[in-house]
Parts: structure tokens; C-alpha cells; sequence
């Protein structure tokens, strides 16, 4: 039986948490939609850091990461599931024959609009030995809705949605990127929040 609206995908999209949406792990939140369909959707918070910088996360699972330019860089709290996984995104690693449509590493998630996501310590592996992927960020955890609940707190106005920039994810501040990318709609928190500001 189809529904009354018809059915519309949101990956390789952000998630922006409005101002009224208070919970803990999601407020003031930006999450990359790595995949969204009937079935529910699969995101990535891309703005909360979490207390640990990439080289004790590499130090845990007994790797030293040799790429300076990660060395400073935080793992970030990807969302409630499983938070003592890790996930990485990150571009595709293009290999030298660009025709191979396969992906580099053991489990990688292509994500239609130019990233992959994967699970496997492989990518870890690369990244210890200097080299892997050239932008990532890796977090603990990810955020999960069933069929039906994320399209449910669009209906609740939860949730602004913008199509993804990967700018934003790689390249921005990581205290910036909430504001930048409400300004891909031409916002900012100011306008949206739900106490009065100064005229």
C-alpha cells in the first residue's frame, strides 16, 4: 500500500537541528545522510567533537598514525549506535585504474554524490602508514531511524535539510559548521531560534 506523499531521498544530504530540538546528542547537530530510503535512514553527526583526538583513537587499536596532516584533528561522537565503532568518511581513493568501480577497502559504503563510508579497520591501516584517504573524519558511533522516523521529525519540524557540501565536512571549523551550513539556506541561527534576539 503506497503512502500519501510520495517517497523522496535525502543522502548525501545534511540534517540541520532546529533550535527546539533539545536532545543531548542532537542538539545544535549536523548530520551527513549517508543513506536514506524507505527503510529508514543512516547518518553522521559532522559537528560534535568527542573527547579524544584521532592519535589516541589510533593508539587504542595499536596503530600510530603517520599523517601529519590528521594529527590534531578530533574523532567526533557520529551519533548513539554503536559508539565503540569506528566510522570513517572520506573521498574515494582513486586507484590507477579509475575504471575499477569497486572500492578500495574490505567494507565501504558508496555514497551517490562523491564520498564512501567505511567500517573496516583497513582504512585505519592506510591511514597509520601515511596514506588512505586524503580528507576524512572519523567518528564513534552513528545516528539510525527506522522506516518512517526521520520523515516523521521533518514533519515535526526538527530537522532543516540542505544538500551536503564537503567543504563544510572536511574543511570548516568544526565550530563553524552548524552556521555555515544553515548558511547554504540563506540562514543563520539567529533568524530560526526560538527566544527573542536583539533587534
Amino acid at each position: 500500500m503506497s503512502g500519501d506523499s510520495a517517497p523522496f531521498n535525502l543522502t548525501h544530504h545534511f540534517l540541520i537541528a532546529m533550535p527546539g530540538l533539545d536532545d543531548e546528542m542532537f542538539a545544535k547537530s549536523v548530520v551527513f545522510l549517508c543513506e536514506h530510503s524507505e527503510r529508514g535512514a543512516l547518518g553522521l553527526i559532522i559537528n560534535k567533537p568527542a573527547d579524544m583526538p584521532l592519535t589516541a583513537l589510533f593508539d587504542k587499536i595499536d596503530l600510530t598514525l603517520q599523517r601529519a596532516d590528521l594529527l590534531e584533528k578530533p574523532v567526533f561522537q557520529g551519533g548513539p549506535v554503536q559508539t565503540e565503532r569506528g566510522f570513517v568518511l572520506h573521498e574515494p581513493v582513486i586507484t590507477g585504474n579509475s575504471e575499477a568501480a569497486e572500492t578500495l577497502y574490505a567494507s565501504t559504503m558508496t555514497i551517490p554524490g562523491g564520498l564512501e563510508m567505511t567500517t573496516s579497520r583497513d582504512v585505519l591501516e592506510a591511514l597509520s602508514m601515511g596514506s588512505g584517504p586524503k580528507r576524512v573524519l572519523v567518528t564513534l558511533g552513528y545516528a539510525a531511524w527506522g522506516k518512517g522516523q526521520l520523515e516523521s521529525e521533518l514533519g515535526e519540524n526538527s530537522w532543516l535539510t540542505t544538500p551536503a557540501d564537503h567543504a563544510i565536512i572536511f574543511d570548516t571549523p568544526v565550530d563553524q559548521r552548524y552556521e555555515r551550513a544553515l548558511g547554504l539556506l540563506g540562514l543563520q541561527s539567529w533568524m530560526i531560534s526560538q527566544q527573542v534576539g536583539h533587534a
